[in-house]
């Protein structure tokens, strides 16, 4: 085993949903990690979701000064406070959480997860590499964006026009699995894991530390786009990249599917056996699905909505709501 067997979350607030105390709860009991640790750089606020996480044995809530670890980081390779001086310039919570991740997998090795996730199987099989990143299937990565080739908008246009279809039809994601294969396939940073000090982070850190101040702020050039082209630089016998079913068995815009409400779900059919994390990308859309979440929500649509399904498949025993 070369990763340490430590997990990781960041949050930056002082609210936690009850969406991600499911993601941090799910980790400590499926990932067989010996420490599940939650990084939060504000006070929490007091209730029945941080209640479950205090008295979860193998989960450690660490009150983080971002701008001392970022420093720290910075130092270690360098950069000097060039990581502190981002994350204090971007405003978005997405970009200064691209930021501190990466400090701290580099700082302290082990697995970071987002907190739009829910775990599902054993993560130990991942540390046996000394770095590991997922990718996901995209439409729209950032070569298409900036593609100027007509072949290559019209066909991605194409298959923007059928996801964004297939997004809104019951079951569609069903029909999606069968345009999976046109799709593109590009990292993404919400699950990945590192020795402390890796290669992987520091050249990662080093790449934003290089970064235009100009674009700082723009979405996931801090994120998935930078990691695409770091990861780029590595042979595969020294980073392992995971295929999307391992952590986004459905894709950006179709995984709003774990949220709609049905007659009746079978998680088995959306879980495949790799599957060891479900990323369900957090978006604008699913904001109001979030916020309505506890653990009497997903007791009550876990026969009728895939996401409390796999909530409570995942976490035997879920704490009280109050």
């Amino acid at each position: 085993m070369t990763i340490p067997a430590k997990g990781h979350f960041c949050w930056l607030g002082a609210r936690l949903p009850w969406a991600y105390v499911f993601a941090v709860l799910s980790a400590a009991e499926n990932s067989e990690l010996q420490e599940i640790t939650l990084h939060h750089t504000d006070p929490l606020e007091a209730g029945p979701g941080l209640r479950a996480l205090e008295v979860c044995p193998r989960v450690r809530l660490v009150h983080i000064d971002p701008i001392a670890c970022l420093t720290e980081a910075g130092q270690a390779l360098g950069i000097g406070d060039r990581l502190a001086a981002i994350y204090r310039a971007v405003t978005a919570p997405a970009s200064r959480a691209d930021v501190l991740r990466a400090a701290i997998l580099y700082l302290r090795g082990g697995v970071y997860l987002d907190l739009d996730t829910v775990t599902t199987a054993s993560l130990l099989p991942l540390l046996e590499t000394p770095q590991f990143v997922g990718c996901e299937l995209l439409v729209w990565p950032l070569f298409a964006r900036t593609s100027r080739s007509p072949a290559l908008w019209c066909r991605t246009l194409s298959l923007d026009v059928l996801r964004k279809l297939m997004r809104r039809l019951p079951g569609g994601w069903r029909m999606f699995r069968r345009l999976e294969r046109f799709c593109y396939v590009s990292v993404n940073n919400a699950v990945m894991g590192a020795e402390a000090k890796s290669p992987l982070c520091a050249q990662y850190l080093r790449a934003m530390a290089a970064l235009p101040p100009e674009r700082w702020s723009e979405p996931y050039a801090l994120g998935p786009d930078l990691l695409q082209e770091v990861v780029g630089r590595f042979p595969e016998s020294e980073l392992a990249v995971a295929q999307p079913h391992v952590f986004y068995p459905l894709p950006p815009q179709i995984s709003e599917h774990w949220f709609r409400i049905g007659r009746r779900v079978q998680l088995e059919a959306v879980l495949l056996p790799e599957t060891r994390v479900v990323h369900w990308y957090a978006s604008v859309r699913t904001a109001s699905g979030v916020a309505a979440i506890d653990p009497g929500y997903v007791r009550e649509h876990r026969h009728r909505q895939l996401y409390s399904a796999l909530v409570c498949s995942s976490i035997r025993n879920l704490p009280a709501a109050a």
